[in-house]
């Protein structure tokens, strides 16, 4: 396997049983062998994708103390900018070579949660940046509620078991600024290599390539989607959720060549949480003889926090 498989929504979307079965085999089989797919037939469109990135660039053009107005300490990187280098990978100590901004959920009224999110924070020198992050972010949570219906099938649960968790949940839209590299890095990458915290993370095409993902034998393949295709992978509650039958993918973003050092790089990826008290215990389904049950029992709020003190986000 040279790329990440491609498969289309709109075959699980079909009234044709035979091809939306067909879309589920092939999602779950891929989730099981890389953790990565490429979707087309999604639910956003290309307009909004560019007005998005228009809004994106113009925000991490603004000057750095404009910027620094947005970043809130005592969220932990939940809303809000978050400066440069701030972010490393699990393990790692050396800041990531990017900025990044937050948009959280913003819930129905009847959304009936266990928990308060932090309100999103208005961008007030650009009066579309908010409104057009939103757009965006329930196109991808839409998309994402039907991936995880394809994965429910997949397991043997009910298709709509993931629904409530996955609406109204904790899940984040960060638009992502690598900044033009000026020195050698001293053992930095622009996203070292790591797993993903979330059940699934969904990006839309970056304005340039860096994504890699590590297979099974240990060789890193270049994840390169047509124009007009997300990219969606495993996270790590997912994979846990599962006892390890869909498979969280180590991925990294690489320095480009030293010619290319020059140009900036932007990438979109939504985070696609569950609400806080979902519990995250190996299901059932997942553990036989064969698979016996690998982790403890924890709540989605919980194993979130204990990452984002290993990333650096949440300070102990």
């Amino acid at each position: 396997m040279t790329n990440i498989p491609s498969v289309n929504l709109a075959d699980f979307l079909s009234e044709d049983p035979k091809r939306k079965q067909k879309f589920v085999d092939e999602i779950g089989s891929a989730y099981e062998e890389i953790g990565f797919v490429a979707l087309n037939h999604h639910f956003l469109d290309n307009k909004l994708v560019d007005e998005l990135y228009a809004q994106v660039k113009a925000f991490f053009d603004l000057p750095e103390e404009t910027k620094k107005k947005y970043e809130r300490e005592d969220l932990g990187g939940q809303r809000g900018y978050i400066s440069f280098g701030k972010e490393h990978a699990k393990g790692k100590k050396e800041g990531d070579l990017k900025e990044f901004w937050h948009f959280g959920q913003e819930p129905d009224e009847d959304a009936d949660l266990k928990e308060d999110y932090p309100e999103n924070i208005e961008v007030e020198e650009l009066p579309r940046f908010n409104e057009v992050g939103m757009q965006a972010y329930a196109m991808l949570e839409k998309t994402g509620v039907y991936v995880l219906r394809a994965l429910a099938l997949y397991i043997g649960l009910n298709e709509y078991y993931f629904d409530h968790w996955a609406k109204n949940g904790n899940s984040i839209l960060r638009p992502i600024h690598y900044p033009p590299i000026e020195s050698e890095p001293k053992g930095a990458v622009r996203a070292g290599a790591h797993g993903d915290i979330n059940l699934i993370t969904l990006l839309m095409g970056a304005s340039a390539g860096g994504l890699q993902v590590k297979r099974k034998d240990g060789e890193w393949i270049d994840a390169k989607p047509k124009e007009d295709e997300l990219v969606i992978n495993v996270g790590d509650m997912l994979e846990r959720h599962t006892n390890n039958k869909l498979r969280s993918t180590i991925h990294r973003v690489v320095n480009p060549p030293k010619e290319e050092w020059d140009k900036p790089r932007y990438s979109i990826p939504f985070f696609l949480h569950p609400r806080s008290d979902m519990r995250l215990d190996c299901l059932e389904e997942c553990i036989d003889k064969d698979h016996p049950k690998q982790y403890t029992d924890i709540t989605a709020g919980e194993f979130l926090h204990q990452r984002l003190v290993e990333i650096g986000l949440i300070k102990k």
